[in-house]
């Protein structure tokens, strides 16, 4: 019986609240709309908030009042996890009110919003890069900017998803292989391709941590590249890939694949030595 007592409070509740806003929402007084968006706002009911607000900007546009509901339909809809929407509408506030008091904050919820929506490494990173400019962005307009930590903070993690999909890139390359018929020239592609991905993510991101996994690849891809070329051009990429082991050796001797770069010039330097006495 408490139960149902409950459910039917909560149920009387649920629409007497239905029925507040609705009328509300029906109302033609400006003023009481927008203090009941606040308290809807303000209290977390942000769809309400929203309903509401999407309705004064326009209604309100050129006032203060005008200027607080698009920041607050812009929080809203961030609160509301409508992050495409929340940085359209941090966008819009910014530029509108580029001298308004909340524009720096409006500036630097653009690239929240975006960093908010960015999918994980493997996936398409556009919105990634978005979000990287939008803070670039914020911090050249407010170069002693309140939130300035937290912007340079979301930007180093915002360019590790951009390594991490260079290293998927570069990993999927090196897997694919020979995988498709010709070996002769799928391989090669492949493993071409797996080392200038590699190799451009270090040049791009000369101090990422994973330097040492995108050299281990760049040496691999090149020993596999040598391993499966064509009899014309192995001597050449042999030693190629014998120049790349001695170098990782050097950038990285402490590393658990030493004993792989050693096996790797024992193989190249056995091929250069027959090649040679032929």
């Amino acid at each position: 019986m408490k139960k149902i007592l409950i459910s039917i409070s909560a149920a009387l509740l649920l629409s007497s609240c239905a029925h507040e806003f609705n009328q509300v929402f029906k109302s033609s007084d400006t003023a009481y709309r927008y203090e009941f968006a606040k308290e809807c706002f303000a209290k977390g009911k942000y769809t309400q908030a929203i309903t509401l607000l999407n309705d004064l900007i326009a209604i309100q546009k050129g006032t203060d009042n005008g200027e607080e509901s698009l920041y607050m339909l812009a929080m809203a809809q961030y609160g509301n996890m409508d992050y495409e929407s929340a940085a359209q509408a941090f966008k819009k506030y910014h530029s509108t009110y580029p001298k308004g008091i909340y524009a720096e904050r409006a500036s630097y919820y653009v690239g929240q919003s975006l960093y908010m929506s960015t999918p994980e490494p493997r996936l398409d990173q556009s919105q990634t890069i978005k979000a990287i400019a939008a803070f670039q962005e914020y911090l050249d307009l407010y170069p002693d900017a309140q939130m300035k930590t937290q912007a340079q903070d979301r930007l180093f993690e915002l360019q590790d998803k951009l390594v991490k999909k260079e290293l998927y890139n570069a990993q999927l390359y090196y897997d694919l292989g020979g995988y498709f018929g010709n070996i002769n020239s799928n391989s090669e592609s492949n493993y071409e391709s797996c080392i200038v991905t590699a190799q451009n993510a270090l040049k791009d991101y000369p101090y990422t941590s994973l330097r040492e996994v995108f050299a281990l690849l760049i040496m691999k891809g090149k020993y596999k590249l040598a391993e499966n070329s064509v009899a014309a051009r192995q001597l050449e990429r042999f030693q190629d890939a014998e120049d790349e082991c001695y170098g990782f050796i050097n950038e990285y001797p402490d590393s658990k694949h030493v004993k792989t770069a050693e096996k790797y010039i024992a193989v190249c330097k056995k091929y250069t030595a027959n090649a040679k006495e032929e």
